[in-house]
C-alpha cells in the first residue's frame, strides 16, 4: 500500500505556469541573469589579476574598457536601435561612473586606501608594512572591479546592438524549419517528438549564453568571434525545432 502511494505521488503532474505568471517572472529572471553575468565578469577579472597579469594590475581592465569602446566606435557607426552608438556608449558609461562610483564615494575610498598605503610604508615596521600591502591590494582589486563593471556595461551595449542579428537568425531558422516541415508533411515523412523536444529545450540556453559568456570574458575578444557562431547555432536549433514539429497542427 505504501509503495502504491509513493508511485502515485511520483506520477503526480504539477500544473505548468501560465503565460501571465511567466510574463511577470521574466523581468526578474533577466535581472538575475544580468547580475550573475556581472558577478562572473568581476570574479574572472580578479582571478586573472591574481594568476595571469599581476604586473598589469587594474590597468588590464581599464585597457579592456578602452578596447570595447574603440570597437563600438569603429564597427557600430550606424544602428537600428541607437542613433549614435559611440556617443551613447561613452555617455552611458560616464553617467554610470559618475553616479555609482564617484558620487557614492567609492573612488575616493579606494584612493584614500592608496594614500594610507604610502604613509604606512614610509613609517616602517612590520605591522605598517603589511597594512600598506593590504591597502595596495584593496586599491588594485577595487579599481579592477570598477573597470570590469564598466567593461561589462559596454559589452551589454554591444549585445543590445546585435539583437537584430539574433532576431534575423531566429526568423531565418523558423522559416526554414516550416518549409522543411511542410515538405515532410506532404511527403508522408515521419515526425520525431524526441528531436523536437530536445531542440526546443536548447533554444532558451542558446539565447541566454551570450549574455553570460561574453561579458564575463577576462580578455579582449572580437565580439563577432562569439556572437556570430552563437547566432548561427541558434538559427539551426530553431530550424530543427520548427521542422520536427508535429505533422498536423
Amino acid at each position: 500500500m505504501a509503495s502504491a502511494t509513493k508511485t502515485a505521488k511520483s506520477q503526480q503532474h504539477y500544473p505548468e505556469k501560465g503565460w501571465f505568471s511567466k510574463a511577470i517572472g521574466l523581468p526578474f529572471a533577466l535581472l538575475g541573469i544580468l547580475l550573475i553575468s556581472l558577478l562572473f565578469s568581476i570574479v574572472t577579472e580578479w582571478i586573472g589579476l591574481y594568476f595571469f597579469w599581476p604586473e598589469e594590475g587594474w590597468h588590464h581592465s581599464r585597457d579592456m574598457l578602452n578596447s570595447e569602446l574603440e570597437w563600438i566606435s569603429k564597427s557600430f557607426t550606424q544602428s537600428l536601435l541607437i542613433q549614435d552608438p559611440d556617443h551613447t556608449a561613452r555617455w552611458l558609461i560616464g553617467l554610470v561612473y559618475e553616479w555609482c562610483f564617484v558620487k557614492t564615494g567609492l573612488i575616493e575610498w579606494v584612493q584614500l586606501s592608496s594614500v594610507q598605503a604610502r604613509m604606512n610604508s614610509s613609517k616602517g615596521g612590520d605591522l605598517q608594512y603589511y597594512l600598506g600591502l593590504a591597502y595596495v591590494q584593496i586599491e588594485n582589486y577595487g579599481l579592477a572591479a570598477i573597470y570590469a563593471a564598466l567593461t561589462y556595461l559596454a559589452r551589454l551595449l554591444i549585445l543590445t546592438l546585435t539583437v537584430p542579428l539574433f532576431l534575423m537568425a531566429v526568423f531565418t531558422g523558423f522559416v526554414d524549419g516550416l518549409v522543411r516541415r511542410d515538405l515532410r508533411r506532404f511527403g508522408a515523412g515521419r515526425e520525431s517528438g524526441f528531436v523536437y523536444h530536445r531542440a526546443k529545450m536548447m533554444i532558451v540556453p542558446m539565447m541566454v549564453a551570450p549574455w553570460i559568456i561574453y561579458p564575463a570574458l577576462p580578455m579582449t575578444v572580437n565580439p563577432i568571434l562569439i556572437l556570430l557562431p552563437n547566432a548561427a547555432v541558434l538559427g539551426v536549433i530553431v530550424s530543427i525545432s520548427a521542422g520536427s514539429f508535429k505533422k498536423y497542427l
